[in-house]
């Protein structure tokens, strides 16, 4: 059994920027979707917010991107801070033999 006793904030921030930033590409097409269907759907302001919507949409991905690094890196140093209180995760490791090809 091991204990990860604490983490590289700014890793844990790299890596959930670019989680967040997946998932704002994967909502992106349906956001882009329902735009479209809102400027499809007339109306007197249907332009306007089908473009603002769109515009919108186009950001997501990069607001999800920045707002994911700086939760990571919250949720990081907090790890840090309650690990040294309560100890760290367990987890158990095996090991293997090294892979035929560097991954």
């Amino acid at each position: 059994m091991r204990i990860i006793q604490s983490v590289g904030v700014l890793s844990v921030a790299k890596i959930m920027g670019l989680i967040y930033g997946t998932l704002g590409l994967i909502v992106l097409p349906f956001l882009v979707l329902i735009s479209a269907l809102g400027m499809a759907a007339g109306g007197k302001h249907a332009l306007f917010s089908g473009v603002a919507g769109l515009a919108l949409a186009v950001m997501i991905p990069a607001l999800y991107a920045g707002l994911g690094f700086i939760m990571g890196a919250i949720v990081g140093a907090l790890y840090n801070l309650f690990a040294k209180w309560v100890g760290g995760i367990e987890v158990n490791v095996q090991t293997t033999s090294p892979a035929p090809y560097p991954l």
